[in-house]
C-alpha cells in the first residue's frame, strides 16, 4: 500500500511533463469493465483451436480466427504474414499408454513432437538404459556397441529416475514490494524464466544435445519399438518438447512419461520383474506447415501515421496442453487492449499495430522473421526501422503487468514509467532500462538484438514457472480473469500514451548503442 501511495504521488508530479490522458485512461478501464472480452478471446485461443503448435493445422486456424476477429473489431489491414519456418507441421491425434504386466495400469505421458507413430500397438518388455554423461565420441561409441542388441523389439527408457524431493517453500503468488525493487534496479528482467545457461562441456566432451542426437539415430536404426523420456518434475507435471532434427526418419516413436509412473517401472525392473508397455500413438505430419503465419492487425494513425506502435506476444503453444498461460492469455490481453484502443473512437496520432507471432517456442523464430524482413538491424537498417517507436510484448503467465523493462537510454524507461504511474492502483510500479542486445526469453529480445526498443512485460509469477510453464498443466483453468482484465487496460493506456505524444521514444545514440551480440551455438 504505501508503494502505491508513493507511486501515486509521483505520478502527480511527472503527469504535466507527459501530458498524461486521464480522460483516455478512464475511459479504457470503463470500457473493459463494462464489456470485456479478453477471457472470451481466450476460450477460443484455447479451448477451440489449442493447442496451438507451429506449423499445425491447429496454429492456422486459431491464426485465422485471430485475424477475423481483429476485423469485427474494426481493425485494419487485418492479415497473415507468411514466413518460412522450414520445417513439416506436426500433431498428435491419439495416444494410449499402458503398463500391461505384471499389474495393469494407465500411464500418464505426452508424446514428444516431431517423432513418429507406432505401427499399431507397440507391445513389448521394458528395459532401462543409463547412457554415459558428458562422454567423448569413443566412450559413447563403445556404450553403444556394447549394448545394441538389447534394444531390437524393446520399448527403451533412457536414463535413471529423477528424485523430485518434497517441496517445503511456499510458492509466492504476488511479487512483494522487495522483489519488484530489484527487478526494477535490473536484478532480473521480464520475459522467461531466469534459466542457466548450460554449462560448456570440457574438451573433446560431447554435450547432452549431441549425446540425445546419436542415441536416436541409434535407436532407430537397431529396432527399438518406442523411446521413453522421464518428465522429471514433481505432481504428474510433463513437458515434452520437439524432436530438435525436425527429421521423423532419425528417431522412434517418443514419449515423455510422468515421473511418478517412470519411477515406479524403473523400481519394479530393479526388482527383477519383468515388466510389459504398450503404447499406441498417431501422429500426423502436414508438409504445408513449412510456410507458417505471423498475425498483423493495425488501428491506422492520422498526422504521425509512418510511425508505429507494436504490441503482441505469441500465438504458438507447446503440444502438452492448450497453452493458456504460455502464451494464449498473452496474445488475448494483446487483443484486448487494441480492441480497447478501437473502441474509443478517436484514431491515434501513429499507427498502433499488433503481430501475434508463430515459432516463439521454436527459438523467437516468427518474431525475428518479421524485425529482418521490415526492420534490419541498427547497423543494416531498412527503411522502417527509424519509424517504430517502441514494441511492447508480454509472455509470463496469468499474473498482474507489475513493471516494463525497455530496450534504451534511461530517458526512455522514464516516459514508460509517466505512462504506467496513473495505474499503480492496478500494482504497476514502474520501468527499468536495458542495454542487452541478447536474444532469449521472449519476442521482445528480437527488436533488442535489432537495436529496437523492445518492452517486456514483467508480471506477477502466479503459478507460472513452477506449475503451468510449458506443461500439460497449461489450462484455461489457471488464468486469473481480474489480473488478465487490468493487465489489458494497462497495456492499452501505455500504448496510447507512446503513439500520441509529440516525440517518439528516446533512443540510444550511435555512440551510446550497445554491440550486437553473435548468438551461440550447442
Amino acid at each position: 500500500m504505501r508503494l502505491a501511495l508513493l507511486l501515486l504521488a509521483s505520478a502527480l508530479l511527472i503527469t504535466a511533463e507527459e501530458r498524461i490522458n486521464s480522460d483516455i485512461n478512464q475511459k479504457l478501464r470503463k470500457e473493459e469493465a463494462a464489456s470485456s472480452q479478453v477471457m472470451k478471446t481466450l476460450h477460443m485461443l484455447t479451448d477451440r483451436y489449442g493447442p496451438r503448435l507451429t506449423g499445425s493445422p491447429n496454429h492456422e486456424a486459431a491464426a485465422r480466427w485471430a485475424r477475423d476477429r481483429m476485423t469485427e473489431w474494426g481493425l485494419k489491414n487485418a492479415h497473415l504474414e507468411p514466413w518460412d519456418f522450414g520445417h513439416p507441421g506436426w500433431l498428435n491425434e491419439r495416444a494410449t499408454g499402458f503398463v500391461t504386466a505384471p499389474v495393469k495400469d494407465n500411464l500418464v505421458f505426452e508424446v514428444l513432437s516431431w517423432t513418429p507413430s507406432t505401427k499399431g500397438a507397440a507391445k513389448s518388455l521394458a528395459i532401462l538404459l543409463e547412457p554415459p554423461k558428458t562422454p567423448t565420441q569413443e566412450e559413447l561409441a563403445g556404450w553403444l556397441a556394447a549394448n545394441k542388441d538389447k534394444v531390437s523389439g524393446r520399448i527403451v527408457m533412457v536414463g535413471k529416475p529423477a528424485v523430485i524431493p518434497v517441496n517445503f517453500t511456499a510458492v509466492a503468488k504476488r511479487m512483494d514490494d522487495e522483489a519488484l525493487q530489484r527487478r526494477l534496479s535490473g536484478q532480473g528482467g521480464p520475459g522467461g524464466p531466469n534459466r542457466t545457461p548450460p554449462a560448456k562441456p570440457e574438451p573433446g566432451k560431447l554435450t547432452a544435445a549431441q549425446v540425445n542426437s546419436q542415441l536416436d539415430e541409434w535407436l532407430a536404426a537397431n529396432g527399438a519399438l518406442v523411446r521413453v523420456n522421464d518428465a522429471a518434475m514433481a505432481h504428474g507435471m510433463v513437458r515434452a518438447f520437439n524432436n530438435r532434427s525436425y527429421d521423423l526418419t532419425k528417431v522412434v516413436p517418443t514419449v515423455v512419461l510422468r515421473n511418478e509412473d517412470y519411477g515406479r517401472i524403473a523400481r519394479l525392473l530393479d526388482d527383477g520383474e519383468k515388466v510389459e508397455l504398450e503404447f499406441d500413438i498417431t501422429n500426423q505430419v502436414y508438409p504445408e506447415g513449412k510456410t507458417t503465419y505471423n498475425v498483423v492487425a493495425e488501428i491506422p494513425g492520422t498526422d504521425k501515421a509512418e510511425e508505429v506502435v507494436m504490441l503482441g506476444g505469441h500465438l504458438d503453444s507447446w503440444h502438452s496442453a492448450t497453452g493458456a498461460t504460455d502464451n494464449g492469455i498473452g496474445s488475448s490481453m494483446m487483443m484486448e487492449a487494441a480492441r480497447l484502443i478501437q473502441t474509443l473512437g478517436i484514431r491515434p496520432r501513429r499507427t498502433i499495430r499488433i503481430a501475434l507471432w508463430s515459432a516463439e517456442e521454436q527459438g523467437l523464430l516468427g518474431s525475428q522473421a518479421y524485425v529482418k524482413e521490415h526492420f534490419g538491424t541498427f547497423e543494416e537498417p531498412k527503411a522502417e526501422f527509424g519509424k517504430l517507436v517502441a514494441y511492447f510484448n508480454i509472455d509470463s503467465g496469468t499474473g498482474r503487468v507489475r513493471m516494463a523493462n525497455v530496450f534504451g537510454p534511461q530517458e526512455a524507461a522514464d516516459v514508460l514509467k509517466s505512462a504506467l504511474d496513473p495505474f499503480a492502483d492496478l500494482g504497476v510500479a514502474g520501468a527499468s532500462a536495458s542495454k542487452s542486445r541478447r536474444t532469449g526469453g521472449t519476442d521482445s529480445t528480437s527488436f533488442n538484438a535489432a537495436g529496437l526498443a523492445g518492452i517486456g512485460l514483467g508480471q506477477d509469477p502466479i503459478e507460472y514457472f513452477g506449475t503451468t510453464w510449458h506443461t500439460n498443466l497449461d489450462t484455461y483453468e489457471r488464468i486469473v480473469p481480474e489480473d488478465a482484465m487490468n493487465a489489458s487496460v494497462v497495456i492499452a493506456g501505455a500504448v496510447w500514451h507512446l503513439a500520441n505524444r509529440d516525440e517518439m521514444l528516446p533512443r540510444f545514440s550511435k555512440e551510446q548503442m550497445p554491440e550486437p551480440v553473435t548468438p551461440s551455438r550447442d
